[in-house]
């Protein structure tokens, strides 16, 4: 992080929920603000508590609490504007002379 963003941060702690799911028909982790509070460009959310390990099979909630650094009106204009730049270094691109049958 540039240190002339950091000045410009601010951070704010909140009540939220995870919901994981280890099930065949669903893995994942989901994070949902108590509050309705959104998330924007360029922001930082660190959620606090032990880590957690749920059963394959099975689905639950967790209470965390979560410390959401917002940044600064500069910072998020950069990461609007080069966001999409970062997003193709997760691409891969592969060209044959000839057609795959």
């Amino acid at each position: 992080m540039n240190p002339v963003f950091a000045l410009m941060r601010r951070k704010e702690t909140v009540d939220c929920t995870v919901e994981i799911n280890n099930t065949f028909e669903a893995l994942g982790a989901h994070l949902r603000f108590d509050n309705g509070i959104v998330v924007h460009p360029g922001d930082e959310v660190l959620v606090h508590g032990a880590p957690v390990q749920i059963p394959y099979g099975s689905s639950q909630n967790f209470r965390r609490k979560a410390t959401i650094t917002r940044a600064g009106a500069i910072e998020r204009a950069w990461i609007r504007a080069t966001g999409d730049l970062d997003m193709m270094e997760l691409c891969e691109f592969s060209f044959t002379e000839r057609a795959l049958s």
